[in-house]
């Protein structure tokens, strides 16, 4: 018997994680829906973002779990869904007027072909801009960082990128560079952090349709997960509460004050975003009480993930898709964003079942 059973969630690519999300829904007699956006797989698939109910369909409280809005971080996301559908939740039966609700695959572009953006190279939780927002700007410093970020070429066997960043760090400090970086920015496509210039696809399917689910809706909490910040096998609740404030106090005692943390642009494991989903998803239903909870599992050091990022990026625009760079980078950003290590695989995959059983008792209790 394997000493790591949970790393037996993962699925190898989208079209199997899709089919084992549904098969582990219907076998929990979870109401399905399914929304294509108009885009293909590597196969020529269709791709769509899938929906699963647990519980009253027309819930007072929800708990909602979702997977994949960086695409490639989907493998852990479906993963954690897979998880709770074939084993967790067996037999849990949602109170009355309580649901869980799943949302599988928020950007299906990316997790089938192995990106952390979508088809316009979106950082999905950079384009969730309010309406009084524009699609413009960069963060202080990216267009400085651009030709280190984002050069035109495809990536080389072999370049000086760390030394260059480590005096980048040296000369700017880590939070400044951080935020410069990962801030979000709407002035280079082509570039790493893009928000887009309009709202994505994902962002129409949420808007049209996150209001038919949750219009009776008083609490909700919303577990959406992620990979690739923090010390590896650790996690953190990133939550939009200010340090000290009566929400961030209460989300830290029912998930652990260790693990829950505000947005912190200067002290923190984060960095401050524009454009994030959690703060739309809050703005959308400002009759509700609506706890985001970002949760984001640590791989490797953050330089790690932006060279794997640059390196996908570079081969994405500029090289071929079967070329041994390409291939090479694909990997490697896998790797980043879901670990092949089965260790890693069933110790988070593990501590996120427990966050969203602490989130079901959360609108239970």
């Amino acid at each position: 018997m394997s000493r790591t059973p949970l790393a037996a969630s993962f699925s190898p690519d989208y079209t199997s994680a899709r089919a084992r999300f549904r098969a582990g829904a219907l076998a929990l007699g979870c109401q399905m829906a399914s929304w294509p956006v108009d885009q293909k797989g590597p196969d020529g698939q269709e791709l769509t973002i899938d929906l699963a109910i647990l519980g009253d369909p027309n819930p007072k409280r929800a708990v909602i779990v979702s997977s994949g809005l960086h695409g490639v971080e989907g493998f852990f996301g479906s993963a954690v869904q897979a998880a709770l559908l074939e084993e967790t939740l067996g037999g849990f039966h949602p109170g009355p007027g309580t649901a869980v609700i799943f949302l599988h695959a928020l950007n299906p572009f990316g997790f089938a072909w192995v990106r952390r953006v979508n088809e316009e190279n979106m950082d999905l939780n950079r384009n969730f801009l309010r309406s009084d927002e524009q699609y413009t700007g960069a963060p202080d410093g990216y267009a400085e960082l651009d030709p280190l970020l984002n050069p035109p070429s495809p990536p080389p066997a072999f370049e000086l990128f760390l030394p260059r960043v480590g005096w980048m760090i040296l000369r700017q400090g880590m939070p400044a560079l951080k935020n410069a970086v990962a801030g979000g920015q709407y002035e280079f496509p082509q570039g790493l952090f893009f928000g887009g210039h309009s709202p994505s696809k994902t962002a129409q399917v949420l808007d049209a349709e996150l209001p038919k689910l949750l219009g009776g809706c008083e609490r909700v909490v919303h577990v959406d997960f992620h990979t690739g910040l923090g010390k590896r096998s650790t996690y953190k609740l990133f939550v939009d509460h200010e340090w000290g404030s009566d929400g961030a106090e209460a989300l830290a005692k029912a998930f652990g004050a260790d693990v829950v943390e505000p947005w912190e642009p200067e002290e923190g494991v984060s960095y401050a975003i524009r454009g994030g989903m959690g703060s739309w998803c809050k703005a959308r239903f400002p009759n509700m009480t609506y706890d985001v909870l970002a949760a984001e599992f640590g791989t490797t050091h953050v330089v790690n993930v932006i060279r794997a990022l640059r390196d996908e990026n570079r081969a994405w625009q500029w090289g071929k898709r079967d070329d041994v760079a390409s291939i090479r980078a694909t990997a490697a950003l896998r790797e980043a964003f879901a670990p092949g290590d089965p260790e890693w695989r069933h110790a988070c995959v593990e501590q996120a079942v427990h966050v969203v059983e602490q989130a079901i008792e959360v609108i239970s209790a």
